[in-house]
């Protein structure tokens, strides 16, 4: 696909530099650059991992519901 599309200065200085360094033409080096940027993106950096510990609760809290419930009635 042909089109005509303005490029930040940062992104040409980067695009010249892959030219010069791998040979590469204006297109490809464009190219090549928006697909490194689609990949990263794509990519997962950081997995929550949740951290469970005892913290004595004498009741299960871990229905939300029952426990704003439970809150509700012992402030009636």
């Amino acid at each position: 696909m042909r089109t005509t599309i303005t490029i930040a200065d940062d992104v040409y200085a980067e695009m010249e530099r892959m030219r010069r360094e791998e040979g590469l033409g204006p297109s490809e080096a464009l190219n090549t650059l928006a697909r490194r940027g689609m990949a990263r993106s794509a990519r997962v950096d950081y997995v929550f991992e949740p951290v469970a510990f005892d913290m004595g609760y004498r009741i299960d809290v871990t229905n939300v519901g029952e426990v704003l419930d439970l809150l509700d009635q012992e402030d009636a």
